[in-house]
């Protein structure tokens, strides 16, 4: 054989290795790649990228994960549209490894999906559950919290000295003094849409703010007639009520002093005044009745693709050092013990405690209560 034909059987040899390895590395790959769906406003998708990084870098198995990260008001409906399609399409290869999870939307996953929508928890694969001090709100043998989120009172206390300590000072203070609380409109993000949760059912049996009974919609009068009193006092731009879009929106007018008083998420307060993005005078308090909280959570959908990696991020995410990096980064209430954590972190939380949120999980109901303010109260002049 010459010289030049062994060169050309040695280049095709080489040629199909570089093709086996390349192929033999994309299956490898694949079954490392861990696919995190997530969604919210800025601050989680900062925090999940600080965890991510971390856990890419670190973990012994070699998972990878990757975050696809929906902001809220522009399309977290359709994941859960997507995934339930999913299942009832019988597939199994998707990249809906892991899923998060507000304390309640569980129960939606499961009424529209079927019960075996996520993989059963096998919590012999999640050492770290041991950490955890408090149970998901629902469905703890499905999903796993990892942090705890709240909606409080966020105020400017250079103007505000003694901020109201109930709702029904909230609302005097809020008709005492015209154009300064702003509150999102409910379905653009949580902290609005706790203000009008509560405004609504706090004149309600207590049952119902669990309840997916469509026969409380008739007992919802009282409380869109107490929204309509107090719409004229809200904040004003150009001579008519404004209802900010997003939780940022009203966070925003807080922090350039064009309001006194909004309903937030208390991380988002928290995190911010820490960095420097909003004055070191906001602060936050807590009403009572409260507004609304919950665990946030993590879920393995059936039609994952890596149930495996899936779990090692869990299990990753209730050690001590990821809540620790949810605390520093967002002011994620930690679901495990405070004394397993860095105590100048805790200082910042230490009010904010799970064991003291009030639940509200009203399932489908909660996108016609939104539906009904856009109609009743978002149309007022």
């Amino acid at each position: 054989m010459n010289f030049k034909k062994m060169g050309m059987i040695a280049a095709v040899l080489a040629l199909a290795a570089t093709m086996m390895a390349a192929c033999g590395n994309s299956s490898g790959g694949d079954s490392k790649k861990i696919t995190l769906w997530a969604g919210g406003s800025d601050n989680v998708k900062v925090m999940f990228e600080k965890q991510i990084e971390n856990f890419n870098k670190s973990n012994p198995d070699g998972y990878q994960v990757q975050l696809e990260f929906i902001t809220s008001g522009t399309g977290a409906q359709s994941l859960s549209d997507r995934i339930i399609a999913a299942k009832k399409a019988g597939q199994k290869n998707t990249d809906f490894d892991l899923i998060e999870l507000g304390g309640d939307e569980v129960l939606k996953y499961v009424t529209d999906g079927g019960e075996d929508i996520f993989v059963p928890l096998d919590k012999s694969k999640i050492p770290n559950i041991q950490n955890l001090k408090f149970p998901a709100t629902f469905r703890d043998d499905l999903v796993v919290p990892y942090r705890g989120t709240t909606v409080v009172l966020a105020y400017n206390s250079d103007t505000v000295a003694e901020p109201p300590t109930t709702t029904q000072e909230l609302y005097q203070w809020i008709k005492d003094h015209p154009g300064r609380f702003a509150y999102n409109t409910p379905g653009s993000g949580g902290a609005g849409g706790s203000f009008v949760f509560t405004s609504v059912y706090n004149l309600m049996p207590e049952e119902s703010m669990t309840s997916v009974d469509a026969k409380w919609k008739d007992q919802w009068k009282s409380g869109f007639d107490l929204m309509t009193e107090l719409h004229p006092y809200l904040y004003k731009s150009g001579g008519k009520v404004v209802y900010p879009n997003k939780n940022q929106g009203t966070i925003d007018l807080l922090a350039n002093k064009e309001v006194d008083m909004i309903p937030a998420w208390a991380d988002m307060i928290i995190s911010q005044v820490r960095q420097g993005a909003i004055p070191e005078s906001i602060k936050v308090s807590q009403l009572d009745p409260a507004f609304t909280g919950s665990t946030v959570t993590l879920a393995i959908p059936s039609t994952g693709r890596n149930p495996e990696g899936a779990y090692a991020f869990i299990n990753y995410m209730l050690s001590p050092e990821a809540q620790n990096i949810a605390l520093d980064s967002m002011a994620a209430i930690p679901v495990i013990d405070f004394a397993d954590l860095d105590p100048e972190l805790t200082k910042t939380i230490s009010s904010l405690k799970i064991d003291s949120f009030r639940i509200g999980s009203i399932g489908s109901l909660s996108s016609e209560l939104n539906s009904q303010w856009d109609e009743q109260i978002g149309t007022l002049k």
